[in-house]
């Protein structure tokens, strides 16, 4: 008579030795089933004093404005993501500039990371993930639209970076930069 427990994968809730937390575990083999936050990448683009926006094509908060952004890949690295999402968001070629904040939204299990960035040339159009982009002065951004909170913290964190000339990377409001 076979044994009915292999092949179930990781299928039972403990804690592995020398572990602090219940992880999913296979009874069989003994693989351990991380699971861990997914990592967000995008940038605020600017070309002569304006900042590119995607109007959101896709659930969640479709047709609110947003930065190009979305899930780092695997093999990729943090900027070479960012400026992928800028090409499939808003088909933009975007030079990253720095950093710009390290935002930790425990709630949705998110770490973003959100970068300067600017044009390489004034060219972009609506990518599959978009309904339309554009290009908005400071007063021109539709703030009562924005998608996310993280969006309207990035481009106030942006202002505030401009303004002083202080790049450091910023954090959430609320937790401490230095993270």
């Amino acid at each position: 008579m076979a044994d009915d427990r292999k092949g179930r994968g990781p299928s039972v809730m403990l804690v592995p030795e020398g572990d602090t937390r219940e992880r999913l575990v296979c009874p069989d083999c003994g693989f351990i089933n991380y699971e861990n936050p997914k990592i967000v990448v995008g940038s605020v683009v600017t070309y002569e004093d304006r900042v590119l926006l995607c109007r959101r094509a896709i659930n969640p908060r479709r047709g609110f404005w947003t930065l190009p952004a979305g899930y780092l890949e695997l093999n990729e690295s943090a900027a070479e993501g960012a400026r992928r999402e800028a090409r499939e968001e808003a088909q933009a070629d975007i030079a990253i500039d720095g950093l710009l904040a390290v935002y930790s939204i425990p709630r949705i299990s998110q770490v973003q990371l959100i970068y300067r960035a600017h044009l390489r040339r004034p060219e972009f159009a609506a990518g599959v993930e978009s309904l339309e982009v554009g290009l908005f002065g400071w007063s021109e951004i539709p703030w009562d639209e924005l998608a996310f909170p993280s969006v309207r913290w990035a481009l106030d964190h942006f202002r505030e970076a401009g303004a002083t000339r202080d790049y450091a990377a910023r954090s959430n409001p609320g937790i401490p930069d230095g993270l």
